[in-house]
């Protein structure tokens, strides 16, 4: 592949988020690598970012739950020295009961939300750190912090994203590299139909354009946000559920049982 440039790989970029991400990469500067499934989409795709931006875009035909493609992309991101940019935005979502739901369902999520996220961030890092230089976007979503009856697998997977993001960014503070991690709302993607929530069933008015969602993420970046929440108006709402959550760590760092397990008497199990 092509290392003529600074380059930016985007996962996930046949459509929707990862697709607008490739855009305002390309307005940017940088040279372009798309990866997705669909072949016939990343065509059109990179001859029309190539025909406004006069960058060059490269394709990678891959469906990152298949070890032999994940391999491919990892390769690229491990050795190609061009490469300043990994946006992990492929993912999926199957919004359903747990028990109505079939393994495999649940295994692809895994596969694609986390294995895929987690491989191609440590492929590129070792490239990143000896240049002191890299930018990796990790695309969450509320729902790492929210769970709902039919969102198990989905808020788990996205739970990790948030964490394995946060605790990176921790690993990074004193180096040249940078973690972004986005947490999208509803946002108007295929992906939300094939998440068997169909988009015409919920209110318009809760719903954010991918435009307005990368958007908003590339202007959080820009303000030197770690975490972008695009469609949180009231900022202090975040600050103060980190605080809490960073006090009831603390809490828990004593070393004895808490006070309301001790029982008065003879616990009812013990009879």
């Amino acid at each position: 592949m092509f290392d003529s440039n600074k380059i930016a790989v985007v996962t996930g970029a046949s459509s929707g988020i990862g697709a607008v991400y490739a855009d305002r990469l390309a307005a940017l500067g940088y040279d372009i690598i798309l990866v997705a499934r669909r072949a016939d989409r990343l065509r059109t795709l990179s001859t029309r970012i190539s025909k406004v931006y006069g960058t060059k875009v490269g394709v990678i035909d891959a469906d990152l739950t298949k070890e032999a493609d994940l391999v491919r992309v990892e390769k690229v991101l491990a050795t190609n020295p061009a490469v300043r940019v990994l946006v992990n935005n492929a993912g999926n979502a199957r919004l359903r009961p747990l028990a109505k739901s079939s393994a495999d369902d649940s295994l692809s999520q895994i596969a694609l939300n986390i294995t895929a996220l987690t491989r191609l961030t440590q492929a590129v890092l070792p490239a990143f750190l000896a240049r002191n230089t890299g930018v990796i976007v990790n695309i969450a979503s509320v729902l790492a912090v929210h769970t709902l009856p039919i969102s198990s697998v989905y808020s788990g997977t996205k739970s990790f994203v948030l964490n394995f993001s946060r605790g990176l960014q921790q690993e990074l503070a004193e180096t040249g590299v940078k973690v972004h991690v986005v947490l999208p709302a509803s946002t108007a993607t295929e992906i939300l139909d094939a998440s068997g929530i169909r988009l015409s069933a919920l209110d318009k008015e809760t719903v954010m354009t991918e435009e307005n969602l990368v958007d908003t993420a590339l202007a959080g970046f820009d303000k030197g946000e770690a975490i972008t929440w695009p469609s949180l108006a009231d900022a202090s709402l975040w600050d103060k559920y980190d605080a809490a959550r960073s006090a009831l760590f603390a809490a828990t760092q004593t070393g004895k049982p808490a006070p309301r397990y001790k029982a008065a008497s003879t616990p009812a199990h013990a009879a």
